[in-house]
């Protein structure tokens, strides 16, 4: 009989701590899923408070453009008083070129589609530039590339030795050799690459237009 109770009173036991080891995992799992769902809430409150900033900056042109230029500064500065860093400066550098091509270009290319874009003909109807890459997208794009940099300067392991001449080299004959096919492009296909506004015509040169 006393062996029959220690084996029940055993059994219970060993019930009981299985019992404690669920509970302990389930507890610990919670405590998990809470931990991730914080995580989770921070995480979505700050992208959209950070896509509440740009929203609100799209009207900011000029401001804008002031903040690149002061980050283009502040790595200008940066790199000329650490005296490193040119490779990462080097990409940059073709990074913003591609971008700038980007707001150049149109839209559509008018070698596949036809002519659609705003010319200096003063006798076709007026068309909007529409770009590869609007304006705000090249800002954000540009300034990010630029910070981005600005955070690459700060590690030795993106200090990659070179002897910086050349890649100056490279980068303005890169430089030149895209901006004159740019604008052979435009001259071949007769547009500007941005949109002056509607054009206003005084009476005589309406009537002129009316009599043709």
């Amino acid at each position: 009989f006393d062996r029959h109770r220690l084996r029940d009173a055993a059994a219970a036991s060993s019930e009981d701590r299985a019992r404690g080891r669920r509970e302990g995992r389930m507890l610990h799992d919670m405590g998990e899923e809470d931990a991730g769902g914080s995580g989770d809430t921070l995480r979505v409150s700050l992208s959209r408070q950070f896509q509440y900033f740009l929203d609100r900056s799209t009207v900011y042109v000029g401001a804008r453009w002031v903040g690149f230029g002061v980050s283009v500064a502040l790595y200008g500065l940066r790199v000329y008083l650490v005296n490193g860093w040119y490779i990462v400066t080097y990409g940059l550098g073709i990074f913003l070129l591609n971008n700038l091509i980007g707001f150049l270009s149109p839209q559509v290319d008018p070698e596949n589609e036809g002519p659609l874009l705003p010319t200096r003909n003063d006798d076709e109807e007026f068309r909007p530039f529409s770009r590869r890459v609007p304006e705000f997208k090249f800002w954000y794009s540009s300034t990010k590339g630029v910070l981005i940099a600005l955070c690459m300067t700060f590690f030795s392991v993106f200090d990659i030795p070179v002897f910086w001449p050349i890649l100056l080299v490279y980068f303005f004959a890169l430089f030149f050799l895209t901006m004159k096919r740019q604008i052979k492009h435009m001259i071949k296909h007769n547009y500007v690459p941005w949109s002056m506004g509607k054009k206003s015509y005084d009476s005589a040169t309406a009537n002129r237009k009316n009599n043709k």
